[in-house]
This record gives C-alpha cells, structure tokens and sequence, in this order.
C-alpha cells in the first residue's frame, strides 16, 4: 500500500499566498520598473472579484505585467532559489514543517499540490525536501528556446481542476487509487473535491465556509496559529 501525504501550499504549508509576493520577488531582482505595473495588475484583479476576467486569466495578466512577455529559466531561477530561502526563514509555519515531517517518519510519500506555478514552486519544494517529481502545480507554456510565457499550459491547479491533476499525477507514477492511503491538508473550501476523495482530510487553518464543512463532514481541523500549537487528532 502507497502512503501519499498531499499538501496544498499557499496559507496551508505558508503562512501567506506567494504568487503575488514572487512576482513583485522577480520584478525587483530583473527590471524594478515593472514595479509600477502593480496598479494594473490591482485592476485585473478587480476585474476577477468583479466576475469579469476567471482565475487563469489574472494568472496570465499579472505575470505578464510583472515578469514580462518571456522569462529565462536561468534568470528566474536564483530569484525562486531566494525566495524559497526566504520562506523557510519565516513564512513557513513551524507545524507545517513538523507534520511534514511526521508523515515522513510514518512511512508517507510528501506531495505538494498547488495552484501556484511550477517555475518557482519546486524551488519551494526542493527546500521543503520534495522532490521535483512529486509536485503538482500550474504549468506555463514555453516559446522554442525553453522561456517560460505568460500563459497557463493546461488547466490552473485550483478548485475542481486540482483532483484531476492529482489523478493525472497517480496514474503517471503507475499508482492505483486502490492501493494507496491518501491525507490531504488544505486551508480553503476550493479543495473541498480533493477532501472529499481523500482517505484521510485534514482543514489546516480553514476559514469559514470550509471550518463549517469539516464540522459537517467530521474532517479533522489542525490550526497552526501564531502561539505556536500543533495539533493532532
């Protein structure tokens, strides 16, 4: 039997989101004059709250404004290998890394499954000791020479496209659903599918609307608060 710990990341495993934190990483270390860009990419994300643009489509428009048309591997590399350093130093939860930790120790394979993308979430990963292998994330498309283009190549990593990319994931690994045990650790109800199909759900931190499903459901709730507690059940 397979033992599979999967993680989401932003606000389960750190303590705040990234995607927008790297983007402005980026733009200081390559070309602070996007920095200005940060009002636009402020309306684009009104525009999603409005209902106006989807979820994948800010994605796209933020990074566009704040990374450029095309971004080197090589140039984006270093600044992911600091930020990941940074996160380490003080925007992971301590809990976070215990319980990754204690699943390691009992024997479960540590995935990260999340909607951030991949070109700086496996620098995260790599310093979380997760292999490259094991991470599921959004992945951008690339222009011929390998540099990494402000569009989403397949579906966003979020809400109901997550499961199926963690299927996806299982079946390249060759892992039968029926042999494996799966914990899955989220924060938001946007997981609730991945809850759901889990053996084992666990709502780190949940806000409300997915506190109020695990109540219903009997999911187990950890909260990994700022006094440092760490709960098991």
């Amino acid at each position: 039997m397979q033992r599979l710990a999967i993680y989401d990341m932003d606000k389960t495993i750190t303590r705040a989101p990234t995607w927008t934190r790297f983007l402005v990483a980026y733009a200081r270390a390559t070309a602070p004059w996007r920095l200005a860009l940060l009002p636009v990419a402020g309306l684009a994300a009104l525009g999603y709250a409005l209902g106006l643009i989807g979820r994948a489509r800010l994605k796209e428009m933020a990074q566009g404004l704040l990374m450029g048309p095309r971004a080197a591997p090589a140039a984006v590399a270093p600044v992911a290998a600091a930020f990941a350093d940074r996160l380490m130093a003080d925007g992971i939860y301590p809990q976070g890394l215990a319980r990754i930790a204690a699943d390691r120790a009992a024997g479960y394979r540590v995935v990260l499954a999340t909607a951030s993308c991949r070109f700086y979430v496996e620098a995260i990963a790599a310093a979380l000791g997760i292999a490259a292998s094991d991470v599921i994330a959004t992945d951008n498309q690339r222009d011929a020479r390998g540099n990494i283009l402000p569009r989403l190549a397949g579906d966003n990593c979020y809400g109901p496209a997550k499961l199926p990319m963690i299927k996806a994931w299982l079946a390249g690994q060759g892992i039968a659903r029926s042999e494996a045990m799966v914990r899955f650790y989220s924060d938001h109800v946007s997981d609730a599918p991945t809850l759901e199909w889990a053996d084992e759900a666990y709502a780190v931190n949940p806000h409300g609307p997915l506190r109020e499903m695990a109540r219903e459901r009997g999911w187990a709730v950890l909260e990994w608060g700022e006094d440092g507690q760490l709960l098991f059940p």
